[in-house]
């Protein structure tokens, strides 16, 4: 009888996974069996065969792979590049790098020719120090296409836009430059682009002067609840005059999107809704409260605001052209007619005089 315990009917009792220690005669793991050849190695050392019976050239596949198409294994779950495959990148398809067809794709532009006599010069100070961070060729060609966009807003905003564009391209981090982008997408009534520039110039420079703005293109989208919701998510004591304006202008008109004119009317009754003062802002708040009016059936009203309007318009350019010559037409006024008295100019600064200065 053989001194060798015999393990029938009990567990096996090899060591652990890994450890190099064999258990119940079987080879320990990662290490080959005795007499079983290394795979790959033939046993008797000499090179392996074909199917055919002759010698198989090293390297080359077997016969019963040869048939089969090679694998496509370009990486691995990792995400890394297969083992030995370093050309995996330059092999792989649109498809399989974006399967989801999620990946971003930044659209073609040609930037818009710039003319000559345009100059860096020419932007507003203010601007022009926000491109400070830019390097100087970079700066001049921003402030150029700015220059463009602020020059075309009103005669061509679709070009005005392209230029917005060019520049927003080379100088996305810059507050104005955003800016500018959102006022041309807003005139050519690209809302959501224009809501969309607007929130990223209110991140960068952490200002709400274009809240109004905000309001209006929530309201071109049509959302006046949201534009309702956006306004008042700001304290109006902590803007600007004129920009309390604007708001109160845009909230005005959200309340009409709602059919309600009479809280639209309400909207509008601010303090500056004064007519015996014009300033920049005087204009459109007196033609937005006359239309109101006339919304709600108050017609004779709305008519006097209107008049308002055109006569706070016409100081208004008055008071930017000194030099501007103006016709007087004396005519005999009938009952009922107000008289529009203008002082005289006796010097140049009493268009000034007249008017008091923006709060």
């Amino acid at each position: 009888m053989s001194d060798t315990p015999r393990n029938e009917g009990r567990r096996p009792t090899g060591g652990r996974p890994g450890s190099g220690k064999p258990g119940d005669g079987g080879p320990a793991r990662g290490k080959p069996a005795e007499g079983r050849p290394f795979r790959g190695k033939p046993a008797d050392g000499k090179p392996a065969r074909g199917a055919d019976g002759k010698p198989r050239e090293s390297g080359s596949k077997p016969a019963w792979k040869k048939d089969k198409p090679d694998e496509k294994r370009l990486w691995t779950k990792s995400g890394a590049p297969a083992r030995g495959d370093t050309s995996a990148r330059e092999r792989e398809t649109p498809e399989d790098r974006d399967p989801f067809g999620i990946r971003s794709v930044r659209a073609y532009h040609e930037a818009p020719e710039v003319p000559e006599d345009v100059t860096p010069k020419q932007l507003d100070r203010v601007a022009l120090n926000e491109l400070k961070t830019l390097s100087k060729e970079n700066a001049e060609g921003v402030a150029k296409h700015l220059v463009m966009a602020a020059r075309l807003i009103e005669s061509d905003p679709h070009l005005a836009h392209q230029h917005a564009i060019s520049a927003a391209r080379r100088a996305g981090r810059i507050g104005v430059v955003r800016e500018t982008l959102a006022i041309t997408a807003y005139a050519i009534e690209d809302y959501a682009l224009a809501l969309r520039e607007l929130r990223t110039y209110r991140r960068i420079t952490g200002r709400d002067d274009q809240l109004p703005m905000m309001v209006d293109s929530e309201r071109g989208l049509g959302r006046p609840e949201k534009a309702l919701e956006l306004g008042r998510s700001v304290s109006r004591a902590s803007l600007s005059v004129p920009v309390q304006v604007e708001l109160a202008i845009a909230m005005s008109g959200a309340r009409l999107d709602l059919g309600n004119a009479e809280a639209a009317l309400n909207e509008l009754q601010i303090p500056q809704l004064d007519p015996a003062t014009a300033f920049s802002y005087s204009p459109g708040l007196f033609d937005a409260y006359a239309a109101v009016l006339e919304e709600l059936g108050r017609n004779d009203e709305a008519e006097e605001w209107y008049a308002r309007a055109e006569v706070a318009a016409d100081a208004l350019d008055e008071d930017e052209d000194d030099d501007e010559v103006i016709e007087v037409v004396e005519e005999e006024l009938e009952p009922g007619d107000q008289a529009v008295e203008f002082g005289e100019e006796s010097d140049e600064d009493s268009d000034d005089a007249e008017l008091p200065d923006e709060r």
